[in-house]
């Protein structure tokens, strides 16, 4: 099978083309900085295009039937089940993921594509009792019309997918707007795709604009009735607002400031290898990632020990050798704010017990103890650094816990599981896992946050809620008698 070529495009229309934006972009391997693709950038007319086609080309897919619609987004599947090594190799070179993570990641859009394939034939109506003698309600589920999505770095492919998928099997038209670092794997490999399973053409649009020359225009277009966003919480906090004032809709996966609560009860070592696995999956760059452990002091002593331990033992540095768990972040300037944030947390009493280092854009895990007002506590590290606090009983641990203003994923050990629902329950997060990690994910399942997390959730039947309206149509079958019958009038 030959690979894709011509990477460096906007899909706009059905039609690759460059863009006609100020910018030439280079996506670079945050690794080596080798250059991939040069991009000449969307325009706000670009933009505007890529909303109208979508608007127009979504009344001849509606004209699908569903099982041909199903059809389509199988076919979709099958493209990526055969590309699987090609897009593991785009991941690694693009966005610096391990091979790992990369084959994680393809997993996790093979499975949410899969899901959506069956949305065609679930678009159910329901036919509801009348409180009016003679009238039958009807509530049919419609697509919503043109969906806009804007998707983040860190799983670039997955994040875009999780919108798109869904969004086009119900019968919308999408514009997929990927983070610019990550363009390839966030949306032109996407749009490559669904080229090839035959979808028609106008449908998806792919626009690899920068923000400064299009400012909000993506958000404020009046075509699409949803923007899904996944990424920071102050961006999809603005995006919120602009959503609210023009009256559509917004799905927003944000930040999250995730523990790991290691009760007295927990066995220590099962703690330990979920908090290695939660903290620096893709180097801590997962919106999910454990960002503080809280442990019982009975176990702090022992748990600090193997988690340094094990810690140590990670294999660090190039993406592409698959005996490396942490490659680079994304960009330097992830670094130096991370970096920051270290010296701001030591000032305020952090201690360091495990140093990293940084090589280019790789850093090696840095392990700090402090309580949950150090800035590392405090902030999204978003990189390998964990925060170790101890708690002095199992209440204060579930306090700390829920002392952030985030609320999106989290984990509790425990030796009892019930026991550890029981925590789980007291947590203000919209994903716990008992003695598990942070990072989970699954197709049929709710996916979000509370607080300031998101709105919205993602996977499986809400999925199909969040991307589609429902209509109420009745019928009067007799007729209806009202005030203003002649007899009344008379």
């Amino acid at each position: 099978m030959k690979p894709y070529e011509g990477l460096n495009k906007n899909y706009i229309s059905g039609q690759w083309r460059d863009g006609t934006g100020k910018t030439i972009y280079e996506v670079k391997n945050p690794y080596n900085d080798e250059v991939l693709q040069k991009i000449k950038t969307a325009s706000k007319e670009d933009v505007d295009e890529a909303y109208q086609s979508a608007e127009q080309a979504k009344e001849e897919w509606l004209k699908y039937n569903p099982f041909e619609r199903s059809s389509i987004m199988e076919k979709a599947v099958q493209i990526i089940e055969s590309r699987r090594e090609e897009f593991v190799e785009h991941l690694i070179r693009e966005g610096g993921s391990s091979h790992l993570k990369a084959n994680v990641e393809i997993d996790f859009v093979i499975a949410i594509t899969r899901e959506a394939a069956s949305f065609p034939l679930r678009m159910n109506g329901e036919i509801v009792p009348s409180l009016v003698p003679g009238k039958e309600n009807r509530i049919y589920r419609k697509p919503l019309g043109v969906v806009g999505v804007i998707g983040p770095f860190n799983f670039p492919m997955y994040l875009a997918m999780r919108s798109v998928a869904p969004a086009l099997a119900v019968g919308n038209g999408v514009v997929l707007k990927p983070d610019e670092q990550t363009a390839v794997t966030g949306g032109i490999l996407l749009a490559k795709v669904f080229e090839e399973a035959g979808l028609p053409k106008g449908v998806f649009n792919v626009v690899v604009p920068k923000l400064e020359e299009i400012g909000d225009a993506f958000v404020e277009h009046p075509i699409p009735r949803l923007i899904s966003f996944t990424g920071s919480t102050p961006a999809g906090r603005h995006i919120g607002e602009i959503c609210g004032r023009n009256i559509k809709k917004a799905a927003l996966e944000l930040g999250g400031n995730n523990p790991l609560v290691v009760l007295g009860d927990a066995k220590v070592e099962s703690a330990v290898n979920s908090a290695l696995f939660g903290k620096f999956m893709h180097n801590g760059q997962i919106c999910m990632a454990i960002n503080r452990i809280i442990v019982h002091k009975d176990l702090y002593e022992e748990f600090m020990e193997r988690f340094v331990e094990k810690t140590k033992k990670i294999k660090v540095g190039d993406p592409s050798d698959k005996d490396n768990l942490i490659g680079p972040l994304i960009n330097r300037k992830a670094i130096d704010r991370i970096l920051e944030q270290i010296e701001t947390a030591k000032k305020q009493g952090a201690k360091v017990v495990l140093e990293g280092k940084v090589e280019g854009n790789v850093m090696h895990p840095y392990i700090l103890t402090g309580t949950n007002d150090v800035a590392t506590a405090q902030n999204e590290m978003f990189g390998p650094v964990a925060t170790i606090i101890s708690a002095e009983s199992d209440e204060e641990a579930i306090r700390i816990a829920n002392d952030t203003p985030f609320g999106l994923s989290g984990a509790v050990h425990s030796g009892s599981p019930e026991r550890g629902v029981e925590a789980a329950k007291q947590i203000t997060s919209g994903m716990v896992h008992v003695n598990d990690q942070s990072v989970n994910d699954e197709p049929l399942i709710a996916f979000g946050g509370e607080k300031d997390s998101g709105l919205g959730r993602f996977g499986g039947k809400w999925s199909l809620e969040e991307f589609t309206t429902v209509q109420w149509v009745s019928v009067q079958t007799e007729e209806r008698e009202s005030p203003f019958h002649t007899n009344y009038l008379e």
